[in-house]
């Protein structure tokens, strides 16, 4: 492993210099000399050297700490041992404050500057370590863009594949943040339609008319500003897939229009009196309870049961916290990327606030405060601290408070029966959730006299 390792000596004396760069070599490292700052910030801008051994007290205008300082913005990670032959706690104070990881004293020991290198040489090699196995970890917990290890989302990734190639309409329920829009994605790419167009639109985003246009396209001179002719989504989806998200947001007419095309695959243009036929796989998603939405009169039951033919429930990230370290690492590893900031890690003191935190918009919420917390911090791992904005707004994961005189078996009742109607009746669903097996599931609906 030694020889994965690049050491920088930066030493304006050539004795000095040539001495420990020959006692680095014979331990296996390769190593490199500089004999100015300069010099030094140079190559460190050419090759991403491990350890630096820096002099403290150097000509030219540019001393130990200075010199650093520099290449610690280049390489974050850099460790910096500064060398001195002036020992004194000052020096010592601001070489550490500065970000210098060791201080040694001239005349160097052979014997001690091996045993340094070697002890930050173990601590590289671990990280290293673990980054490897965290990407791995997220590779074989990857499902297109969705990152998950809970059971029910492993069992969405399943039931995705089976029906990536069918025609067949989904409606995917889930919370606002909860992903969506990415297993409509995951539908659409896996399948034959793949290489087709993926057409989204925003159902709550539009007044009536403006989504009305949307949808279905305009003929010139439709309506006021209708300076031309428009293809509309539905148009420009033909041979792939429309998403439709926040499908419980439509106007009556427009319910109307959409069961008309879910029906006959046609439709008009606004304006227009031709009519256009497509082969469009339509897949919707909402927050909102529909079932209810159906009784309450609000939305069409035929609309409704054309959509739900393909149903998929999408948990909320506070009951699949075992995936909120993993989607953290995922967002801190592109955003560092995207923010041009070097951040390698969450602390676990970060992770308690992250798990002990409610969600209440869920993934897209976590990616937020991610990022939040990436821009405010210091250092290159995220702390508690830096997450303490969400301690603060008092949404943290509410306790639990056991109810007073009240039986095992009515507690246990109560628990199965929000869980059945949480997911809507799915008996294998509301097993996982509750962590038990179907037939243990069955016995207790039979037991206690639940309605499915």
């Amino acid at each position: 492993m030694k020889t994965q390792w690049e050491i920088l000596v930066v030493d304006d004396e050539e004795v000095m210099r040539e001495s420990l760069v020959a006692w680095l070599r014979e331990d296996g490292y390769g190593v490199d000399s500089a004999a100015s700052g300069k010099s030094a910030i140079e190559k460190a801008g050419e090759k991403d050297y491990a350890i630096y051994f820096i002099d403290l007290k150097m000509p030219g205008g540019m001393d130990g700490i200075e010199s650093m300082m520099e290449i610690k913005k280049i390489r974050p990670d850099a460790s910096i041992i500064i060398i001195t032959a002036y020992a004194t706690v000052d020096t010592a104070i601001s070489a550490m404050k500065e970000g210098a990881q060791e201080y040694i004293v001239k005349p160097c020991n052979p014997k001690e500057i091996s045993i340094l290198v070697e002890r930050i040489i173990k601590v590289k090699n671990l990280q290293r370590e673990n980054l490897i196995l965290r990407k791995k970890l997220t590779r074989q917990y990857r499902f297109h863009d969705i990152i998950s290890k809970n059971p029910q989302m492993h069992d969405i990734f399943e039931l995705v594949q089976e029906i990536s190639s069918l025609k067949s309409t989904a409606l995917i329920r889930g919370e606002s943040g909860t992903g969506k829009e990415l297993v409509a994605r995951a539908i659409h790419y896996s399948g034959d339609r793949a290489s087709k167009p993926f057409v989204g639109v925003s159902c709550a985003a539009l007044a009536e008319t403006l989504l009305e246009s949307e949808l279905f396209g305009h003929e010139k001179g439709a309506f006021t500003g209708a300076v031309a002719q428009k293809k509309g989504k539905f148009e420009l989806a033909d041979g792939g897939t429309i998403f439709l998200d926040e499908i419980g947001d439509i106007s009556p007419k427009l319910q109307m229009d959409l069961l008309r095309v879910l029906q006959e695959r046609s439709f008009y243009r606004v304006g227009g009196t031709e009519e256009i036929t497509v082969d469009v796989r339509v897949i919707a998603a909402t927050h909102r309870d529909l079932s209810e939405a159906v009784s309450a009169g609000t939305f069409r039951d035929d609309l409704y049961y054309r959509l739900d033919v393909i149903n998929i429930q999408i948990p909320p990230l506070r009951e699949r916290r075992e995936d909120i370290p993993i989607l953290a690492r995922s967002f801190i590893e592109r955003l560092s990327h995207e923010l041009g900031k070097e951040i390698d890690d969450v602390s676990e003191g970060g992770l308690k606030v992250l798990m002990d935190y409610n969600w209440p918009g869920n993934v897209r919420e976590l990616e937020n405060a991610v990022e939040r917390a990436m821009v405010t911090c210091k250092n290159t791992i995220l702390s508690g601290e830096d997450f303490g904005f969400l301690e603060q707004n008092g949404l943290k994961k509410q306790s639990w408070n056991v109810p007073d005189n009240i039986p095992l078996q009515v507690v246990e009742k109560q628990v199965i029966e929000a869980t059945i109607k949480r997911t809507q009746g799915n008996i294998k669903e509301a097993a996982s959730v509750l962590g038990i097996d179907r037939s243990t599931l069955y016995e207790k609906i039979k037991k206690y006299e639940i309605e499915r």
